[in-house]
């Protein structure tokens, strides 16, 4: 969000801006980028919005909230979805049409058939707890 609108973020029907863009040729959205947070203010307004307290903040982002302390220049950039342009351009309406895909519309890989289960071992070994009803 852009800074003027930070006083908007807790108001769900109130405008908010952002420095984002899109690239639509056609109707056919190709690419799109945006000006990341740069500001330390805002992003302690979002991670408050996310529901972190202060200590919380300090804690797991106290380390990038410190960088954008310093002053960080505005950056951002824009990405081109080549694969969209030439689908585009093809005529095609689906990107699987032409190129090699690494998953399938269900989001299983046919290489390695992931995602699979985890042994229980493993689970533990890196401290993930599966909650069960």
């Amino acid at each position: 969000p852009l800074e003027m609108s930070i006083e908007y973020l807790e108001r769900p029907r109130e405008e908010i801006y952002a420095n984002a863009y899109d690239l639509v040729i056609n109707g056919v959205e190709v690419g799109g980028g945006s000006i990341r947070i740069h500001l330390p203010n805002v992003q302690r307004k979002i991670f408050e919005l996310l529901g972190y307290t202060e200590e919380e903040m300090r804690e797991r982002f106290g380390f990038l909230l410190r960088a954008l302390e310093y002053g960080a220049p505005p950056h951002g950039g824009i990405a081109i979805g080549l694969d969209r342009l030439v689908a585009m351009m093809k005529g095609k309406e689906d990107i699987r049409d032409f190129i090699a895909f690494p998953k399938t519309k269900s989001f299983r890989s046919p290489v390695d058939d992931s995602p699979s289960r985890i042994d229980e071992e493993k689970l533990r070994e890196l401290g993930i707890i599966i909650l069960r009803e």
